[in-house]
């Protein structure tokens, strides 16, 4: 299995008002109780104007739809690689704090030590990427020389894990290899998909350096794809599940996104009703129980079997990047009552910790 040909992306920069941040870290939720960082699951782009505009805003800032401005200016490490340049790379990503694709990225960047910084993006207007014709998020803006444009959380950390691991590609050629195929679905909805977009562009020797087995490979794509496509999908039907959990998600998601007075008011309530009532929809699309906790603990615990129990991640003694996608998805739920009921009810704990402990130590 070979990855397909590719073409281009086109280049595009941005500009943002921008806050300086380091490697994100928190303790963790189930000891402080503390608002969680982010929440929420794929949603797709729509509404109009007026109430159902803001409603559809604040879900959409739990769905990955928004960005995250990143950019890096200090050098970059790769733990199995040499080290890059001092100021070889500048990033820029825009973001939804609480999007669980952002939240992947910030794990993937924390982990290889990238600093960053951040342009928060308005959920209602989004006037931070209005120079983009790609309105979901994260969108990564990465300058190695010139600027490019990189769409799509799983693009963005092969891509970069790529650039890190070997250094024959530019970053533009690298990212060419990730092309945009639109599809129209069932429903008649145009959907953008990424091809090869949980391969790393590597060649043999670089391959036979990060997986020395085939398996190895296949495994991490695996449960990234697992990940993208069915883990994220457990976070909103689970934050939502109450009344009294919605307003705590929507609660978080007022005092953490860019909202404006009366816009965080009405997405606070209004939002958590609307919500709570999507997340049964969601419920029934993903044809999950009527105790939704139920798919959650189950996903989790088979998570956890495919670490087993002779290994500390699954990329043995150090995470590889479906450990990563798995705690970025995870996190966003802290400090709310699912994450509590997951830790309580799960056996994910001692991976979790130990995800937390070492992009601690390897972070900024």
């Amino acid at each position: 299995e070979r990855p397909l040909s590719a073409r281009p992306q086109p280049k595009m920069a941005g500009a943002g008002r921008v806050w300086r941040v380091g490697a994100l870290l928190y303790p963790p939720a189930w000891r402080l109780r503390a608002p969680g960082r982010a929440f929420g699951a794929a949603a797709g782009r729509g509404g109009s104007s007026g109430g159902g505009r803001l409603v559809l805003g604040a879900a959409f800032a739990l769905g990955g739809t928004a960005g995250l401005c990143l950019a890096a200016r200090q050098r970059l490490r790769e733990h199995s690689a040499a080290e890059l340049p001092a100021g070889s790379l500048q990033l820029t990503l825009y973001q939804y704090k609480t999007c669980p694709f952002c939240s992947k990225v910030r794990a993937f960047l924390d982990y290889h030590g990238l600093p960053y910084e951040i342009v928060e993006v308005n959920p209602i207007m989004r006037k931070e990427i209005k120079f983009s014709s790609y309105r979901k998020v994260p969108i990564l803006l990465a300058n190695a020389g010139s600027p490019l444009q990189l769409n799509d959380s799983s693009v963005i950390i092969s891509a970069i894990k790529t650039y890190l691991v070997s250094r024959r590609n530019s970053l533009e050629e690298i990212v060419s290899f990730y092309p945009p195929v639109k599809t129209v679905t069932e429903k008649g909805k145009e959907v953008v998909e990424y091809e090869n977009k949980y391969w790393l562009m590597l060649d043999e020797k670089e391959t036979k350096r990060v997986y020395p087995v085939k398996e190895v490979r296949v495994e991490e794509m695996k449960w990234r794809k697992w990940a993208d496509d069915w883990l994220v999908h457990l976070i909103s039907p689970n934050v939502y599940r109450t009344p009294k959990e919605a307003l705590a998600s929507f609660d978080y998601i007022v005092r953490e996104g860019k909202f404006g007075t009366l816009e965080g008011l009405f997405a606070k309530y209004v939002g958590a009703v609307a919500m709570f009532f999507v997340s049964k929809r969601l419920k029934k699309r993903h044809q999950l129980r009527d105790d939704v906790r139920e798919d959650l603990y189950e996903a989790v615990n088979e998570w956890v079997k495919a670490v087993g129990k002779n290994r500390l991640f699954m990329g043995g003694n150090q995470p590889n990047l479906a450990d990563l996608a798995v705690y970025g998805v995870l996190r966003v739920m802290e400090g709310l009552e699912a994450f509590d009921d997951m830790m309580a009810h799960t056996n994910i704990q001692p991976w979790y910790q130990r995800m937390e402990e070492v992009i601690e130590k390897t972070g900024v």
